[in-house]
């Protein structure tokens, strides 16, 4: 069995290979495999071919690439749009304006998306010619971009929680569930501290222009939509209809059924999305093979067991690991791409944390968190590129800057759900009685 100075060099391996530029797939491999060479003999090896069949031959995993395949849809017929200008009738009024629309924007195509990366995307490209109209302070402009996005990871579907689920064998269900009060809160705390904000500048306000409740109610029409692919998606699920999987399916058929309705079904549509679905899925599948594997030589070696003798004998309480985990995973999101940070220590950390009492559930919407936190955080947050990426021009500093308030109130959050973990747990609890 290996030894915990073992565990601390092969996860500094995996680092220093990550840091090197070495895919994050190839990566968790050599890792794997070295650790499999050095403390089990060659003949390990031999049961990667076993451990890729029963990866791929999950019939959780569909879900991905059907996910994928209907935010794309819904990214390409118009939809995101449509409800940006509806979100903004109802929004402008609030001091701060147009910046409150981003984080609703941001909060509905996250729940219909399941990724933090499209949303920024999506959302950014409609909303950052009309906060640049309207002289925006720039830098709060794109930090509430790039920090709305983030919810994409939180808020069911999400991507992130099917991969969580798949490798700690934990209810998928369970997971969109917990996931939804956080997820609604946080959109809540963002919005007050743009509110704030505001405020602190004189009161300054935009969009001060009048519009009638015809308008306002007339808009609401164009909410209908994701609406309706969210309570297709969801409902399904929740009332026990569906898997996720066959949710995901469901999901991809209403999209095409908007995207005929909004007369943008067409082959080059279909080819667009299918290319960029097939392009995501592959990258995202090389990754869970690699982990998958990861896990089982985790396993064999018994690593979880040495981990928890090891903390054991440090004297943490419960407390004192998770205060330890925050601080190892802000350390770690500033080098590591979201996706990569959560498969290369879930399955050493999750045993771990199970062992010390924790739900499964519960600490995958604290994962999930963590991870919101470090795609804001620099030198490697994917969202503060990706909003850079659409703005085009200036620097990305300002988009840091802009985002940390944001990084400031998710961390708040963070020690709101350790010190309430009901915020997570009641409405799963509720829902599977």
């Amino acid at each position: 069995m290996v030894d915990v100075y073992g565990v601390i060099g092969g996860f500094a391996l995996l680092l220093v290979l990550m840091a090197i530029g070495i895919h994050v797939a190839i990566a968790i491999f050599a890792i794997a495999a070295i650790g499999a060479l050095v403390y089990l003999g060659p003949v390990m090896l031999f049961s990667f071919g076993n451990n890729l069949w029963a990866t791929l031959n999950n019939f959780l995993l569909t879900a991905i690439p059907l996910f994928i395949l209907m935010g794309e849809l819904l990214l390409r017929c118009g939809v995101t749009e449509r409800m940006y200008s509806a979100l903004a009738l109802w929004l402008n009024r609030l001091p701060g304006g147009l910046l409150h629309t981003n984080i609703g924007a941001c909060t509905v195509f996250s729940a219909i998306s399941g990724s933090s990366v499209a949303t920024a995307a999506t959302v950014g490209t409609v909303a950052l010619p009309a906060l640049e109209k309207h002289q925006y302070s720039q830098r709060m402009a794109l930090g509430s971009l790039a920090a709305g996005a983030t919810l994409g990871i939180l808020l069911p579907p999400s991507i992130n929680m099917i991969i969580y689920g798949a490798i700690t064998n934990t209810s998928i269900g369970a997971l969109f569930i917990a996931g939804i009060l956080p997820g609604l809160a946080l959109a809540v705390a963002f919005m007050l501290t743009i509110f704030i904000y505001a405020l602190l500048r004189s009161g300054k306000q935009h969009g001060n222009e009048r519009i009638s409740w015809s308008a306002r109610f007339g808009a609401l029409l164009d909410l209908l939509p994701p609406t309706f692919v969210f309570l297709i998606v969801m409902g399904s699920i929740y009332s026990g209809w569906a898997t996720p999987t066959e949710a995901a399916a469901l999901g991809v058929c209403a999209a095409l059924v908007l995207a005929a309705y909004n007369r943008k079904l067409s082959l080059q549509l279909l080819h667009e999305c299918f290319l960029s679905t097939a392009r995501t899925t592959a990258m995202i599948m090389l990754i869970i093979v690699a982990a998958f594997f990861l896990n089982y030589i985790v396993g064999v070696l018994g690593i979880p067991t040495t981990l928890s003798r090891w903390v054991g004998d440090l004297g943490l309480t419960p407390l004192g690991l998770i205060l330890a985990l925050v601080v190892f995973y802000l350390v770690l999101g500033c080098f590591l791409e979201t996706l990569s940070m959560m498969i290369a220590t879930v399955p050493v950390v999750v045993p771990l944390v199970v062992q010390f009492g924790f739900d499964p559930v519960w600490f995958g919407i604290f994962l999930v968190l963590m991870m919101e936190i470090s795609l804001i955080t620099p030198p490697t947050g994917m969202n503060l590129f990706v909003v850079q990426g659409v703005r085009g021009k200036g620097s990305i500093i300002d988009v840091m800057v802009g985002s940390i308030p944001f990084v400031l109130v998710m961390l708040a959050f963070v020690f709101i759900i350790i010190a309430w973990p009901g915020l997570i747990t009641w409405l799963p609890d509720l829902m599977m009685k």
